[in-house]
C-alpha cells in the first residue's frame, strides 16, 4: 500500500512539475528521493505557493481595492462569459457599487441563465443594499421555493425587507429559520433585535441567553470569530431586555 501511495504521489508531482514548467531539478529530487522528495515539492510548489498567492491577493485588495474590479472588467471585455460577468457583478456588490452590480446581474439573467439561483439571490442583495426593497423582495420570491433558499443571505435580507413592509409574521417566519444552536450568530442576533423591535422581549431574552451560554463552550478560534457578536448580545441583554 505504501509503495502504491508513494508511486502515485511521485507521478502527480512529476506531472505537476512538468505542466507548470518548474525547474527540472525537482523531477530528479522527486524521482531519486521517493515520498520525501514528493512531500517537499508539494509544500514548496503547491501548498505554500497557493497560500502566498492568497495572501498577496488579500494585500492587493486592501492596498488597491479598485484593481480587482479593473482586472475583472478587462477580463470581461476580453471574454464575455456568464462566469466573467457574474464575477464582476460580485466585485461591484462587494465594493458597494450597487447600481453597477444590478446592471451586470440583470444581464447575466438574460437567456440561458435566466433562472440561475446564485445570480438572482445576489441581485436580491444588491437591490436590498440600494434600499430598493420592493425589487429585493421580487427577486427573493422568484427563488424562495428553491432548496438552497432557506438559509441563504437572500432569505435573511428577504425577512428584513418583509419587516420594513410591515409583514411582521412573515418576517419572523424567515428569520426564525436561522435559529440553530452554535451557528448563524449574525442572523440570530438580528432575530433578537427583531424580537425587541416587535416587543417580544421574552423571546429576545431567551435567545440572547442561549447565545451567551453557547459562547462559554466555544473553542478559542470559534470564540474569536464570533466575539463581536457575542459582545453585542451581552450588551443587548443588559440594556434592552435585562438579564
Amino acid at each position: 500500500m505504501y509503495l502504491y501511495l508513494s508511486l502515485a504521489l511521485q507521478a502527480y508531482c512529476i506531472y505537476h512539475c512538468y505542466t507548470n514548467k518548474n525547474p527540472y531539478y525537482w523531477i530528479l529530487i522527486i524521482f531519486f528521493i521517493p515520498y520525501i522528495g514528493s512531500l517537499v515539492y508539494l509544500f514548496m510548489n503547491v501548498i505554500q505557493k497557493r497560500d502566498v498567492e492568497m495572501v498577496q491577493d488579500g494585500l492587493t485588495a486592501v492596498i488597491n481595492p479598485g484593481k480587482k474590479i479593473t482586472d475583472l472588467e478587462k477580463k470581461l471585455r476580453f471574454s464575455d462569459t456568464f462566469e466573467n460577468r457574474s464575477n464582476l457583478a460580485d466585485a461591484y456588490l462587494e465594493a458597494g457599487m450597487y447600481g453597477d452590480a444590478i446592471s451586470e446581474y440583470k444581464t447575466c439573467l438574460e437567456g440561458t441563465f435566466q433562472h440561475d439561483f446564485y445570480v438572482i439571490s445576489k441581485l436580491a442583495e444588491a437591490y436590498y443594499f440600494s434600499s430598493d426593497f420592493d425589487n429585493a423582495m421580487r427577486c427573493a420570491e422568484r427563488i424562495k421555493d428553491h432548496s438552497k433558499f432557506k438559509k441563504s443571505e437572500a432569505a435573511f435580507l428577504y425577512a428584513l425587507a418583509l419587516e420594513k413592509q410591515g409583514k411582521i409574521s412573515e418576517a419572523e417566519h424567515y428569520l426564525s429559520q436561522f435559529d440553530a444552536p452554535f451557528s448563524r450568530y449574525r442572523e440570530r442576533l438580528e432575530l433578537a433585535k427583531f424580537y425587541i423591535r416587535t416587543t417580544q422581549k421574552e423571546k429576545a431574552k431567551e435567545l440572547l441567553n442561549e447565545m451567551i451560554i453557547e459562547s462559554e463552550g466555544m473553542s478559542k478560534p470559534s470564540y474569536r470569530e464570533n466575539k463581536a457578536l457575542i459582545t453585542k448580545a451581552r450588551e443587548l441583554l443588559a440594556s434592552e431586555v435585562g438579564s
